[in-house]
């Protein structure tokens, strides 16, 4: 059997998974960057891309759980479905699986020598990406499909107040991605505890805040060096 062998590695704002969207396209400024590696790092192998508009990416889990978990576990619990009921692994898109393997959709922003400019993706930096392939609407695209128990994509869950001051630190792009990201609740879906502080890097900083009554309040964003000590849910 081939051994998989990673062509780009993924640079996302988010430092690690904890923050990141739970799917693509649901922070659709999220910008992002498949950089390829040697010895793939060749723009005659992806000559012509930019005559589509969104790409595949398919991606092996990273700062999860190592895969393949054993022992196996054939049932996972969604956080769609408050993180208590079981379904099947292979009925989800759980990273706990037994070949930790993703697969994103993503919007193609640009390509140079030696990689991609997408938008939208579910990746944390530093992603092993192990193909890359373009997305065909007419073959890829199921509108009327049964999605389950994932029939609806999520809407935003929380009211985002980050002040002005906070604000300032990010650029544009990475501004409106923050938000976006933190509207859909990153937290566990069965934590609800007003007096926790949250944090995850995020381009270069160190995000916290905390949630109560359904807004969520950006308490700090200190550079990422500065804030060494983390709190992914401390």
């Amino acid at each position: 059997m081939k051994t998989l062998v990673p062509v780009a590695v993924f640079r996302s704002p988010f430092g690690s998974k904890f923050g990141v969207p739970r799917q693509s396209g649901l922070a659709p400024d999220l910008p992002g960057r498949v950089a390829f590696e040697p010895p793939f790092r060749d723009p005659a192998a992806w000559r012509g891309i930019a005559d589509f508009d969104y790409v595949w990416l398919v991606w092996g889990f990273h700062g999860t759980e190592p895969a393949p978990v054993a022992p196996f576990r054939p049932t996972v619990r969604p956080p769609r479905l408050g993180g208590n009921a079981r379904v099947g692994v292979f009925a989800t898109r759980s990273p706990f699986r037994p070949n930790g393997l993703g697969l994103s959709a993503v919007r193609l922003v640009g390509a140079d020598a030696t990689g991609l400019d997408v938008a939208g993706a579910d990746l944390a930096d530093g992603t092993p990406v192990y193909d890359v392939k373009p997305y065909l609407p007419w073959a890829d695209a199921r509108p009327d499909a049964r999605a389950g128990f994932a029939g609806e994509p999520p809407a935003p869950r929380l009211e985002v107040r980050l002040p002005d001051a906070l604000a300032a630190a990010f650029p544009p792009a990475e501004h409106a991605a923050l938000l976006q990201a933190l509207a859909l609740d990153p937290r566990p879906a069965w934590q609800d505890d007003p007096e926790r502080v949250y944090g995850f890097p995020f381009a270069g900083r160190e995000v916290r805040f905390r949630v109560a009554g359904g807004v969520l309040t950006v308490l700090s964003a200190d550079p990422a060096a500065a804030a060494a000590d983390g709190a992914g849910g401390a």
